[in-house]
């Protein structure tokens, strides 16, 4: 979240017993990751980007967070949300905020909240919707995001005890870019995805509007590959973006593509295990900068590699 003040709510939680331990959504929906925190913080917003910052209350405790897809993409986003909101009125919960797409500040409030890093979850910037709520000291949201083939959501919670004191949300961290040198193979490249989670191959080349990969050689896929040969059990998904120009479904198809290129690269230039690699495409769904300039929308146009499991 962006520098600013914000209400802190301090939570030394007891154990859960989490009123959307069974959530109502529809028919097919699919856990993709759950992640318990015993002693962890969440900047819980309470309100739409105000134009330098996300009102919020920084949460300290133990934190759940799950993100789920539901196959088929029919659901309105208001559809999926609605009897999950329902339940938390019924279970005595107070509604902190809710709000859709641009009325929460759309670019800016989807990149001044946590979001759980992709493949595990995907926001459209123009479709979706978000709800925060309090009970006592017990705080949790709900993300929704609609998509062509599938809808996405998010949902984080916490409970406990606790007390307010005021606090400053920090910035968000920085994307990181990282281009590993052949003198240390897979060195730091290897140490900003057990840090972040993820890394942009930033010295990949492909033509405009194609697939094709250049010839390279290219520095990111050897440490990438030296990564993947030191550490026999990780796991990694190489992730294609785009910018905005052009219908999502070309650009979905285009980076899954690309990245597809990058993995086909690693398997056969550099002898990396095909079962360990997954190959998946954002299109312009996860940008990192705005798509209003030339500049934003080159730095969208990336493959990153992300880390599943070490």
């Amino acid at each position: 979240m962006r520098a600013g003040r914000a209400l802190a709510l301090v939570l030394m939680l007891a154990p859960w017993a989490g009123p959307l331990a069974a959530l109502d959504l529809p028919q097919g929906a699919r856990l993709l990751a759950e992640r318990e925190s015993a002693l962890d913080s969440y900047a819980l917003p309470v309100g739409p980007y105000n134009g330098e910052t996300v009102p919020g209350l920084e949460v300290e405790g133990r934190i759940l967070r799950r993100t789920y897809r539901i196959e088929g993409g029919s659901a309105t986003t208001l559809q999926i949300l609605a009897p999950l909101r329902a339940r938390l009125r019924e279970e005595g919960w107070e509604i902190l905020m809710e709000c859709e797409a641009r009325d929460c500040g759309g670019f800016d409030f989807r990149f001044g909240t946590e979001i759980v890093p992709a493949p595990d979850m995907q926001v459209d910037i123009g479709d979706f919707r978000f709800l925060s709520a309090i009970r006592g000291d017990d705080v949790t949201s709900i993300l929704v995001s609609g998509g062509r083939s599938a809808a996405w959501v998010q949902v984080i919670e916490g409970f406990g005890n606790g007390e307010k004191r005021p606090a400053v949300v920090p910035p968000p961290a920085p994307v990181v870019s990282a281009v590993a040198t052949a003198e240390a193979p897979g060195d730091g490249l290897g140490a900003m995805l057990r840090d972040h989670g993820h890394a942009v191959l930033g010295d990949l080349a492909f033509e405009t509007g194609a697939v094709r990969l250049g010839a390279g050689p290219f520095a990111s896929l050897e440490a990438l590959a030296g990564f993947l040969a030191e550490a026999p059990q990780a796991r990694i998904a190489v992730v294609g973006h785009t910018d905005s120009v052009g219908s999502l479904e070309d650009n979905i198809a285009l980076s899954r593509a690309r990245a597809r290129a990058v993995r086909d690269r690693l398997i056969e230039a550099h002898g990396a295990d095909p079962a360990r690699i997954e190959a998946e495409g954002m299109g312009y769904l996860a940008p990192v900068a705005s798509n209003l300039t030339p500049e934003g929308r080159e730095a969208n146009r990336r493959v990153e590699a992300v880390l599943l499991s070490d």
